[in-house]
């Protein structure tokens, strides 16, 4: 049987609204010690990402000018690549080698069903080895 992302993706998820607090999103992912998490609106759609990359740039803005604030809306990023939950692993590494991303949403028939890793995607195919 081929494994897919759906069998070891993360799907206890970490979410944010567009209108959080941007400061309120940064300590939970800090609290949380995650590295990003999906931005979904009211009806569970897909809108962003934020990560502790975008998060770092608002800190030092808000440190250099004094000026802080704002919405996870400001601040997320709307170009979102993803990753969809029928992908074998070997596909799947192939996704991660061949781009910069830590990390992927995982989306069946359009919907956020997950979140896969670096890690998640190693760790299976390791473990099979």
């Amino acid at each position: 049987m081929i494994r897919t992302v759906a069998d070891v993706m993360a799907v206890d998820l970490v979410t944010f609204h567009p209108d959080t607090p941007i400061f309120e999103a940064i300590r939970t992912l800090l609290d949380r010690r995650i590295s990003g998490a999906p931005v979904v609106d009211s009806d569970h759609n897909l809108v962003g990402i934020l990560s502790r990359k975008d998060c770092l740039r608002i800190a030092f803005v808000a440190g250099y000018h004094h000026d802080g604030g704002g919405w996870v809306r400001d601040f997320m990023v709307t170009d979102v690549k993803t990753m969809e939950a029928d992908t074998d692993l070997i596909s799947a590494a192939q996704i991660f080698l061949d781009s910069h991303f830590r990390r992927f949403p995982v989306m069946r028939d359009g919907r956020l069903v997950g979140q896969v890793s670096r890690h998640d995607i190693l760790n299976a195919l390791t473990a099979e080895i």
